[in-house]
């Protein structure tokens, strides 16, 4: 992360906006948001891999599920936060991972740029490659500020649901289940 280009990049925006970014209030806001994107964009320095490698034996064929998993993330066509739940299941396959590190896996993806498939998707293959579980299956539920033409207040749209689901080596896609 070059936090000097966001801070560059905030005061251009400043500018453009109109703004003069050495006025009092906004003299710190360029460190202030480099610091905020360092944080928001933090799963690229992350390998969802390395949390799903400490692995426990586990006899049985039962799934293993957590969900209201909460995640943040930012849309990458506007730069606008998202926000909602997940939830990740899976069937093991002799190992399983301890429940801290779903919701840690979930979090790399939701630290990116993002869509909300996408980001299902990458929640769900992190699983398949790293865990090798018999299947597994990602939900995401997510609350957007999105923008609004000709309206001066952010809408809230919580009705985004995705969902990812693969089973050995078969790929289900979206499917309509209730998690």
């Amino acid at each position: 992360m070059d936090a000097e280009k966001i801070k560059e990049g905030v005061r251009l925006l400043l500018e453009g906006m109109g703004e003069d970014p050495q006025r009092e209030g906004l003299i710190e806001t360029p460190e202030r948001i480099a610091r905020m994107y360092a944080e928001l964009a933090s799963g690229y320095a992350e390998d969802a891999s390395e949390h799903l490698a400490v692995r426990f034996k586990a006899e049985g064929s039962g799934m293993v599920l957590e969900k209201d998993i909460y995640f943040y993330s930012m849309c990458e066509h506007h730069l606008l936060p998202f926000y909602g739940r997940a939830a990740v299941a899976y069937v093991p396959e002799g190992e399983v991972v301890g429940l801290s590190k779903i919701a840690r896996t979930v979090e790399v993806f939701a630290r990116r740029l993002q869509l909300q498939e996408r980001m299902t998707e990458q929640i769900a293959e992190a699983f398949m490659t790293g865990l090798r579980p018999k299947g597994v299956i990602c939900r995401t539920g997510r609350a957007h500020v999105r923008r609004v033409r000709r309206v001066e207040a952010a809408a809230v749209d919580g009705n985004g649901h995705f969902f990812f689901a693969a089973f050995g080596s078969s790929i289900l896609g979206s499917v309509s289940l209730r998690l």
